[in-house]
């Protein structure tokens, strides 16, 4: 168990699917990144907060900063968002390909 593993495990039943997705996602487009709980969330770290992610009662808060919201916002139009984050629902099913395109799009800002 890791302390992001434990954090799943004690969210409600209602959330687990989606984070367990995206933290499967997260591990495998940056293996090399600290996982660590950061603002009560998990937290992906390499030198500076790569992205959080967190379960809300209805909806699974995934915060990559502002940059990807930005970039990718009109595939998000259909999505609650603020400055650097978006909620997906549970009720609809995770746009992997999505976040995919979003945890690159962040790295590419992070290297710059």
């Amino acid at each position: 168990m890791t302390i992001i593993t434990d954090y799943i495990a004690t969210a409600p039943e209602s959330a687990q699917p989606h984070l367990k997705a995206i933290y499967t996602l997260a591990k495998e487009l940056l293996p090399t990144a600290e996982e660590r709980i950061s603002y009560g969330m998990p937290t992906f770290y390499h030198g500076k907060n790569i992205l959080h992610f967190a379960a809300a009662k209805n909806h699974l808060g995934f915060y990559p900063t502002p940059g990807p919201i930005e970039q990718f916002a009109s595939e998000l139009a259909g999505y609650k968002t603020s400055k650097g984050a978006v909620q997906f629902p549970y009720t609809k099913p995770l746009p992997e390909d999505l976040i995919r395109q979003m945890i690159a799009f962040r790295l590419t800002e992070m290297a710059k």
